[in-house]
């Protein structure tokens, strides 16, 4: 379900790094913030939860690794859902930004999602054969059911805190058990749903994950 995209119009560069992007599509005009990286061939599209708009998990964690990554050659996309909540539109959008990756010439993609965001990666990520990481950050199960079609083409972090008020990190581990090689289960003592209190474990575990599977060697 990758759906291809129209026209795309950007608006002036903006502070934070990114430029803002409309991306055209069949069933409406998704917003997005670009972190522009000329010649990269990765890139990483980004998801935050249920409420569809540019909220971060892990104290700030998207736009702060987004700049991170950057410096090493790796492009990133935000998007903003434009029905937050509906996991079918929203993997359409996902899938959108995807697309949007790929026609840069990104031949390999990463895909990070918190909460309703996770669900949405695996779902888009299972769609789109040039991605190669996808990383979940306190997901939710339902809708997530795809992660058992990644492996191997594409690695699969799990990330949730053990002390997760909104959606227990038994999601992340029934995910983990049904999912192929490779894929990786941390589960974050003292962490909550947003995962503030582990926010620079989760930067480096998936600042590292992501480098990994998106870099290539020399």
């Amino acid at each position: 379900m990758a759906e291809g995209t129209g026209r795309r119009s950007a608006e002036p560069e903006l502070n934070g790094g990114y430029q803002a992007l409309t991306l055209a599509t069949p069933r409406g005009e998704v917003k997005c913030r670009h972190y522009t990286v000329p010649g990269a061939r990765a890139g990483v599209l980004w998801l935050g939860g249920v409420g569809g708009g540019w909220d971060s998990p892990a104290k700030g964690l998207y736009p702060a690794l987004m700049e991170e990554l950057a410096g090493e050659e790796l492009c990133g996309l935000r998007v903003r859902f434009r029905h937050p909540g509906d996991l079918e539109e929203c993997t359409r959008d996902a899938a959108a930004g995807l697309v949007f990756l790929a026609g840069l010439g990104c031949d390999r993609l990463g895909v990070v999602g918190h909460s309703f965001g996770g669900a949405v990666a695996v779902r888009a990520a299972a769609r789109q054969p040039e991605v190669v990481a996808v990383a979940t950050l306190a997901t939710q199960g339902y809708g997530a059911e795809g992660a058992a079609e990644l492996g191997p083409r594409a690695a699969l972090l799990l990330i949730h805190g053990r002390d997760d008020e909104v959606l227990p990190a038994d999601c992340s581990a029934a995910l983990h058990a049904a999912a192929a090689e490779p894929k990786r289960l941390l589960v974050l003592n003292g962490a909550r749903h947003r995962l503030d209190e582990q926010a620079d474990r989760v930067r480096r575990e998936l600042r590292d994950f992501l480098l990994q599977r998106l870099k290539k060697p020399g």
